[in-house]
């Protein structure tokens, strides 16, 4: 082999180049080259506002955080003050800025993006450990600086961390209430939003808010410690909890506000002017007594909570989505902390009603994916097509679904190259148009009345008969493995997701290969696409029946192509008398059968595979605007008959319409995808 490539030696065929970034040479890298990128942004004017603000409040050194003042995954534009500082539009990471320095510190999801986004003023931090960046600090902080941040932008458990790092250095970690961004922004920062915020119709929740309060009262009685209130800082939390909605961050149908559930009051921190009247009317219609919701002002949290304080209380609060600028106020002794508050524990777990709800949101989701499938058949060949006007598409798709209120996320939609930034975001101005010869990811998702959805795809040469071989091929193949692997993994209860997660990874492990972001997450009904604590990340929550999950294993090599594959899945009780659970696969849109190394996939492998085919035809195809095949498709090469069921089948949609009455299936030419969300019988 040549030098340029590397093979483990346990998978002599597979030829793909190790990461361009070798984690033993310097995590720093220098953005000043001769020439910047077109997409990178003049940060000059910026950081010199900033340092003026700096030197004013007598801060030596500045951190801004990418979240907003209730840990949102996803902010609004004018939250987003890292993005506006540096130019960055990735969704995670951390900036210290000094009088002569400054430095973005960030994931290997956002390395490549952020060089080709930052200009010369900055320096790329490849990592996001804060003690590298406390490392930073006291280098270029003298001993006697102090070190600011607003403390309303900072979790409990990310404060204590810089808190730790500075400690004995002779630096001081000075809160300030005053955010310098927002001044040194000044008043070409976006408004606060003025939206409506609504009730959600009955038929889509779960259960009344009525029975939600008096859920968590119950909780709150049953716990040894016997709090006497809930905070509730999440946006998620309220929307959930009230079955109200809105649309303060792009994507996520949320509201600025926090709550406080005492067992005898109800206190809802929000822009009441906002409020339709039939959500003023549901929150008022317990009142007087303790199922009143009594409104205050958004900003009035904090005051009220100082007073509440002052009593013989306990509060139960959720670290992962309090500030530390509302956690200080209340005296440590009075705390009941936990990683997540009993609201986010709650809504974790769907009902049956939330789960069928998601069920059906699934399939029509699936017919919009589909559709665009078709439409990229069709337009491809013909070079109609980037990557911008396909996510445009796809969008309208969903939209034309009912009960649609749009996508749950910006559509991801990345071409060759491009589809190894694992979260890259196509714009008007810079978009590769989608070719024949490349492989092609696209990771989208909606928001509907009775449900979110998430999936990623990813095809080789759309609308041809080609099939890619080599590297891609066995990588593709390889990350379909993992995603079937842990979509049929039959596991006991009480198992935390991380405990299993590495089934996802075990083929891609098999010969040297890994990706860096998650395997999966949680995702909610009408709400967050990213719905914690569900998922495989490390945490102690144990996966449970009713919620949902992603299951999106990856690979991408750097410079040449990216391959995700994402299902949504349920967690469900297995057969049998010992409590064990798996996973009800609910997606249910095709792969693409070209990208398939038949000879690396077991038998149980492709029965995995076989099982959801006459599910997913039943439930999605009856909704297509066209028919699917009706033929089954016989063994595939290399396989016993016996390892596949009857009712296996593939579905053909470049060739739906002009074969409608064509052979059997395996007649078609290699365009044919393999019909994959599985159904566990």
């Amino acid at each position: 082999l040549s030098q340029s490539f590397w093979a483990p030696p346990c998978s002599p065929s597979l030829l793909l180049r190790p990461p361009a970034w070798d984690p033993s040479q310097s995590q720093h890298v220098s953005l000043c080259h001769q020439y910047l990128p077109p997409t990178a942004t003049n940060t000059t004017e910026r950081l010199a506002a900033l340092r003026g603000a700096m030197r004013t409040h007598g801060a030596h050194a500045y951190i801004v955080p990418s979240t907003d003042a209730h840990m949102s995954e996803y902010i609004s534009e004018r939250d987003a003050r890292l993005g506006w500082l540096t130019g960055f539009t990735g969704s995670s990471g951390t900036v210290v800025v000094t009088q002569d320095k400054a430095a973005l510190w960030t994931d290997s999801r956002y390395w490549t993006q952020a060089e080709r986004e930052l200009d010369c003023n900055w320096e790329l931090q490849r990592t996001t450990s804060i003690e590298s960046i406390g490392m930073w600090i006291l280098k270029a902080v003298p001993v006697g600086g102090n070190v600011s941040l607003d403390p309303f932008l900072f979790s409990i458990g990310t404060w204590n961390s810089y808190s730790r790092a500075l400690h004995g250095s002779g630096r001081t970690l000075l809160p300030l209430e005053i955010n310098l961004v927002d001044q040194a922004w000044g008043d070409q920062r976006p408004l606060p939003s003025s939206s409506e915020i609504y009730s959600l119709p009955a038929e889509f929740t779960g259960s009344s808010w009525q029975e939600k309060v008096a859920g968590i009262r119950q909780r709150m009685e049953q716990h040894v410690r016997r709090p006497t209130a809930v905070l509730l800082s999440g946006l998620e939390e309220t929307a959930w909890l009230f079955n109200l909605r809105g649309d303060d961050i792009p994507y996520n149908p949320v509201f600025y506000s926090y709550a406080l559930l005492t067992n005898t009051t109800i206190s809802l921190f929000v822009e009441g002017s906002r409020l339709s009247a039939a959500a003023r009317e549901s929150l008022r219609s317990g009142c007087p007594g303790p199922l009143c919701v009594e409104l205050q002002g958004y900003e009035q949290v904090s005051a009220h909570l100082r007073r509440y304080a002052q009593g013989n209380v306990t509060v139960w609060l959720g670290t992962e989505y309090t500030t530390y600028g509302l956690y200080r106020v209340i005296p440590q002794e009075k705390l009941l902390e936990e990683n997540y508050s009993p609201v986010m524990m709650a809504k974790a777990v769907k009902n049956a009603h939330e789960q069928e709800l998601l069920r059906a949101a699934h399939v029509r989701d699936a017919v919009a994916v589909i559709q665009y499938l078709l439409w990229l058949e069709k337009t491809v060949p013909q070079g109609q097509v980037d990557e911008f006007s396909g996510a445009r598409h796809i969008d309208a798709l969903r939209w034309a679904q009912e009960h649609s209120r749009g996508p749950s996320f910006q559509s991801i939609s990345a071409s060759g190259l491009n589809a190894a930034l694992a979260h890259y975001s196509p714009s008007n101005g810079s978009s590769r148009t989608l070719s024949a010869r490349e492989m092609y990811l696209f990771d989208t998702g909606g928001q509907y009345l009775d449900g979110t959805t998430d999936i990623t795809r990813t095809g080789g040469c759309p609308g041809t008969t080609c099939s890619p071989h080599g590297a891609p091929q066995e990588a593709y193949t390889r990350v379909l493995m993992g995603n079937i692997d842990l979509s049929c993994l039959i596991f006991p209860s009480n198992t935390a997701g991380r405990t299993v997660e590495s089934f996802a990874r075990r083929a891609l492990w098999d010969v040297g290969l890994n990706y860096g972001h998650g395997t999966g997450h949680g995702i909610g009904n009408f709400l967050s696409v990213h719905e914690w604590p569900v998922g495989f990340q490390s945490n102690n929550v144990p996966l449970g029946a009713g919620m949902f999950t992603s299951i999106e294993p990856g690979y991408y090599q750097d410079g040449e192509f990216g391959i995700r594959i994402e299902d949504v899945a349920l967690v469900v009780k297995a057969c049998g008398e010992e409590p064990f659970l798996t996973f009800e696969v609910v997606s249910l849109v095709p792969y693409d059968r070209n990208l398939i190394d038949l000879s690396l996939l077991s038998p149980q492998q492709v029965w995995g595979c076989a099982q959801g085919g006459e599910q997913s035809r039943n439930r999605a195809g009856g909704l297509t605007p066209h028919r699917w095949p009706q033929h089954p498709l016989p063994p595939w090469p290399g396989l016993p008959p016996r390892s596949l069921p009857s009712f296996f089948c593939c579905v053909v949609f470049s060739f739906v319409i002009k074969h409608e009455q064509g052979g059997p299936c395996c007649a078609v030419p290699s365009t044919m995808l393999c019909v994959l969300p599985r159904q566990r019988v």
